[in-house]
């Protein structure tokens, strides 16, 4: 997954466990094929986060294996054989449990980038 930004310094790869996470809020939202996928995640994030089909198939298959997703082939709106994902209810409590583990991290992230004014007297 690549973060996208006006400025070219700031692409960058993130990790492979927030990718899994996004793929598995974006099946809560129903069943989906790899490309839906991606172009679900790149709309929700107003086109910052995008999906190459190399980040994308091997998360899957990850998922798979660890038994978050199922997958079976069907036929697309435009009529094309795509291997659709599902989301398992393990999937989905392993959802939650990311959730938190993220929401832990950007309260520790904000934590440093914003901390509290200094309450008691300075050391200066």
């Amino acid at each position: 997954m690549t973060l996208h930004s006006t400025r070219p310094d700031a692409r960058t790869d993130l990790l492979h466990g927030t990718l899994d996470m996004l793929i598995l809020r974006t099946l809560q939202w129903g069943d989906q094929h790899g490309y839906a996928i991606a172009q679900a995640i790149r709309s929700q994030s107003s086109d910052v986060l995008q999906v190459e089909a190399g980040s994308l198939y091997p998360a899957l298959q990850r998922l798979s294996k660890k038994a978050w997703v199922t997958s079976k082939w069907g036929q697309t709106d435009a009529n094309q054989r795509a291997k659709f994902y599902r989301l398992t209810p393990e999937g989905k409590k392993q959802l939650l449990r990311e959730e938190s583990r993220w929401t832990e991290l950007v309260n520790a992230i904000s934590q440093i980038m914003k901390p509290a004014a200094p309450t008691g007297p300075s050391d200066k």
